[in-house]
């Protein structure tokens, strides 16, 4: 069976730019997205640039049997994941009693459930080739947020998860990483309908320093990786702030955190 490197939610945004990084380090990927086209013309490009062209598979991570096909299908092609990076999430910014609740169940379908399906359906093999899971979580992990408040409670399960996670497959050789990210000017935001305030504008990263930061971070094997100093100190402080004042703040500026 041939390694690969599998990227969720590599259409747009970090995923993209995940996956020109894993690519550029001569990693092989598969690359798992709803939109085929996107993820072929990212194929393409890497092609063109000398590395191997990455496999495509088109798939809605919201789908209870999602994460069993694509399974099935790397098996078919004698392919099995070194490594997983689950990318792949969404946010909605408003309040939760009036967004629609289908609509919150779905973020919690792909931010939490299919993550954690990806991470567990493939120890033994990221055990077999020295590997690990790369998760994408959020500054916004580290906090409540009145106003997103289902997205926020979802990045609080995968640091939390992955940082276990992180402690129980070390004696496997597994290394998992959770990236933080801070405010990322992607799709994400768009589809979030988040508003950023100015004064957080000076904290966004643009998605392939995002993946670098990512990148390196979960190669030395870090447990937690926050990208940005500015964010680094903003985590920093936010630890020592009563969370009734975090809401508070959080509510009056409606403005989420993370970019995917």
């Amino acid at each position: 069976m041939k390694p690969v490197t599998l990227i969720t939610g590599a259409s747009a945004g970090i995923g993209m730019a995940l996956a020109r990084v894993f690519a550029a380090h001569g990693h092989e990927l598969v690359l798992v997205a709803r939109r085929e086209d996107r993820l072929a013309a990212l194929s393409d490009e890497i092609a063109a640039s000398g590395r191997p062209r990455p496999v495509v598979l088109a798939a809605d991570l919201e789908r209870r049997d999602a994460v069993a096909a694509i399974a099935a299908e790397l098996l078919a092609r004698g392919l099995e994941p070194a490594i997983v990076v689950n990318n792949a999430g969404f946010g909605l910014s408003g309040a939760a009693a009036v967004l629609s609740r289908d609509e919150q169940l779905g973020m919690i379908d792909l931010n939490v459930r299919a993550l954690t399906e990806l991470s567990l359906t493939f120890v033994d093999s990221l055990a077999r080739h020295g590997g690990g899971i790369l998760n994408v979580a959020s500054i916004a992990a580290f906090m409540p947020g009145a106003g997103m408040a289902v997205y926020y409670a979802s990045k609080a399960y995968v640091l939390s998860f992955s940082e276990a996670l992180h402690r129980e497959l070390a004696g496997r050789g597994v290394r998992v990483t959770a990236l933080c990210p801070g405010p990322v000017p992607t799709e994400f935001q768009a589809r979030s309908g988040m508003r950023l305030p100015s004064a957080v504008k000076i904290f966004e990263l643009p998605p392939d320093r995002v993946a670098k930061i990512g990148y390196d971070g979960f190669m030395r094997g870090k447990r937690v990786v926050i990208a940005g100093t500015g964010n680094r100190i903003a985590i920093f402080l936010v630890r020592f702030v009563p969370n009734a004042l975090l809401l508070l703040a959080n509510d009056q500026s409606k403005q989420g955190a993370g970019g995917n």
